[in-house]
């Protein structure tokens, strides 16, 4: 009897470590604009709030499999909050575009911005091994006075790679071509006179 409780016991240890699960990975956006050659600006700019879809508003990776079908991966995992990351990433991305370190995404002391930017990302799709799709419309607010311009950015990026680190590297090349937009309107709503 002793002897058949300690196969059964065996039986279940191994049972136990056959399913163990696959350890998370955890990805990040990064802010990968380049520099294009225009003069470096003095302006101060705060990125946020930004909002997502509430479809993508999660530590998993969310994937479009069909038209009307996406898959949850909860091994692959944002490692912080989205929007937090978007936000990040196109702060990174103006210090880049704009040539000033004066971009922040949460008030500090002592820092009075220039400029808000406000973004709502309308479509955040991720085809794993084909495509990363960021649709946002973003605001730049100039704070003394009120002054605004409002655009909308469709960046569509190629995934080069099957794996889940080539598509958050699309979706950073992506998140940089809404950066460059909300640059583009930062410059030109500095360079109206007053």
């Amino acid at each position: 009897m002793a002897r058949r409780i300690a196969q059964l016991i065996s039986i279940a240890l191994v049972a136990v470590a056959g399913c163990s699960t696959a350890p998370a990975r955890f990805y990040s956006l990064a802010s990968t604009a380049t520099a294009d050659g225009t003069p470096a600006t003095s302006a101060a700019v705060m990125v946020g709030p930004v909002t997502i879809p509430a479809s993508v508003d999660q530590p998993e990776f969310v994937v479009q499999v069909a038209p009307n079908r996406v898959d949850v991966d909860e091994f692959n995992r944002w490692v912080a909050p989205l929007n937090d990351a978007i936000a990040r990433a196109v702060a990174g991305d103006l210090v880049v575009l704009l040539g000033t370190p004066n971009v922040a995404t949460a008030q500090l002391a002592n820092f009075t911005p220039d400029y808000r930017v406000t973004i709502d990302v309308q479509r955040f799709e991720s085809i794993q091994g084909d495509v990363a799709l960021v649709e946002a419309v973003w605001t730049v607010r100039k704070t003394a006075g009120g002054d605004s311009r409002s655009g909308r950015t469709v960046a569509r990026e190629p995934v080069q790679g099957q794996g889940f680190d080539a598509l958050a590297a699309a979706h950073s090349r992506a998140i940089a071509k809404v950066s460059a937009g909300i640059a583009a309107a930062i410059r030109a709503e500095a360079e109206k006179k007053p």
